[in-house]
C-alpha cells in the first residue's frame, strides 16, 4: 500500500482549504455575519449529505478514516476536480479511488499540437474502449485515414476484425488481434468501463468467430511496447516500433507513437510522408 506523504491531520487540513476557498452566495447562502472565508463547515455538510458533526470530526482528525462513499460526496459538495477528488482519497486510504469511467469530452489543442509536432512519426490517441480520437498526418498517411470514417468506425477492435483492409495488412493478424483483445479487456476492466463495451463485445462476437473465441480466453497484458510489422500498399513490409503512454491528468486517454525499426525505414517514412503532406 502507497501511504499518505503527509503527517498530522493533512486530511482536515485539505478539507479546510478546500472550504475556505468557496463562495458562499455562489450556493445560495448568505455571506453576512461571517467571521472567515468561504462555506461554513454546516454548509458543506448539507452540501455533501452528511452530519455537521461527523464533517467537523474529519476536519478535526478525529473518529476515524471516512469511507469511500462519504469521500465522493464531499468531492462533490466542495466541487472537487478529479485530481483533487483523486488527492482526497490518497489523503485518507493512501490510495487513489476506484477508476470511474467517464465518456470522451474531446482532446485539448494542445495535446493536438503534441501529435502534430511529430511529422514524420504515427502517432494517435485512445480511449478507454479503444476508439480513435485523435491522431496525427503521419499515421493517416501511414496506418489509416481516420478523418475518412465515421467516429463508431475508428474504432481498433472494429478495425482488426472487421475491415478486410487493415486485418490484410497485419503480417501476423493472430497475434495481433490477440494483443488487442487482451489489452483491451485490461484497458477496460481498468477503466471501470466493463459496461459501456458489452454492446460492442456483443456485436464482434457475432460478427466475428475469432473475436469471440479469443474473448472466452480471458487474456490480459498490461499496455507497453513492442514491434507492429505492417505491409503498407506502397512502402512494402514495414516494422514499426511503438510505445503506449498514459496522457497525464487524462486517465481515459493512451497515446501510441509508432517509429521506424530501422535508418534506412525511417528515411523511406521520412520521404513518403513528406511527398504526401501539404505545405
Amino acid at each position: 500500500m502507497i501511504m499518505p506523504p503527509y503527517d498530522g491531520n493533512a486530511l482536515g487540513e485539505f478539507l479546510r482549504a478546500r472550504r475556505t476557498r468557496l463562495d458562499p452566495v455562489a450556493f445560495g447562502f448568505t455571506a453576512e455575519r461571517r467571521r472567515t472565508s468561504g462555506l461554513r463547515r454546516e454548509e458543506v455538510a448539507q452540501r455533501s449529505s452528511i452530519s455537521p458533526t461527523w464533517y467537523t470530526w474529519l476536519e478535526q482528525g478525529r473518529g476515524g478514516a471516512p469511507s469511500a462513499d462519504v469521500l465522493n460526496r464531499l468531492a462533490s459538495g466542495l466541487m472537487l476536480t478529479e485530481a483533487e477528488r483523486e488527492h482526497l482519497f490518497v489523503l485518507a486510504f493512501g490510495h487513489p479511488p476506484e477508476m470511474r469511467y467517464r465518456e470522451h469530452q474531446g482532446i485539448t489543442p494542445r495535446l493536438q499540437h503534441v501529435l502534430d509536432a511529430m511529422p514524420f512519426t504515427p502517432a494517435t490517441i485512445r480511449t478507454a474502449t479503444w476508439d480513435i480520437v485523435a491522431w496525427n498526418t503521419a499515421a493517416t498517411v501511414l496506418l489509416t485515414d481516420y478523418a475518412k470514417l465515421l467516429p463508431e468506425q475508428r474504432n481498433i477492435l472494429r478495425l482488426i476484425f472487421c475491415e478486410t483492409r487493415v486485418r490484410a495488412a497485419q503480417e501476423d493478424w493472430m497475434s495481433v488481434a490477440r494483443f488487442v483483445v487482451a489489452s483491451f479487456r485490461a484497458d477496460t476492466t481498468r477503466a471501470g468501463a466493463s459496461r459501456e463495451v458489452t454492446r460492442l463485445v456483443e456485436e464482434l462476437s457475432a460478427a466475428s468467430p475469432e473475436f469471440a473465441a479469443l474473448w472466452r480466453d480471458n487474456d490480459v497484458v498490461g499496455p507497453g511496447e513492442g514491434v507492429k510489422r505492417v505491409h503498407h500498399p506502397e512502402l512494402g513490409p514495414l516494422a514499426l516500433e511503438f510505445s503506449s503512454f498514459a496522457v497525464e491528468g487524462r486517465s481515459d486517454l493512451t497515446m501510441t507513437v509508432y517509429h521506424p525499426a530501422t535508418s534506412e525505414e525511417a528515411e523511406r517514412v521520412q520521404s513518403f510522408v513528406a511527398a504526401r503532406t501539404p505545405d
